[in-house]
């Protein structure tokens, strides 16, 4: 399962986005301007940057939206 930390009017956010709808990649999607999601992002990664994909079940996270979309395609 994969997390996505993103804003909606982030480009480089809406790139990995549509890489994941293209593909058919599943992602569980958290708006950082929503609850709590911004305090997670930096306790997990140290800064509000974002895009910030989670892999659950690799343990793998990482900032850059080419990196993001590099590794997603890494695992298909």
């Amino acid at each position: 399962m994969y997390t996505l930390y993103y804003m909606p009017a982030c480009p480089y956010c809406q790139k990995v986005l549509a890489f994941a709808q293209e593909n058919d990649i599943e992602l569980t999607l958290k708006d950082i301007h929503e609850g709590d999601h911004q305090a997670d992002l930096v306790a997990r990664g140290g800064k509000k940057t974002v895009p910030y994909l989670v892999d659950d079940t690799t343990g793998q996270e990482m900032y850059e939206s080419m990196d993001i979309i590099n590794y997603l395609k890494s695992q298909m």
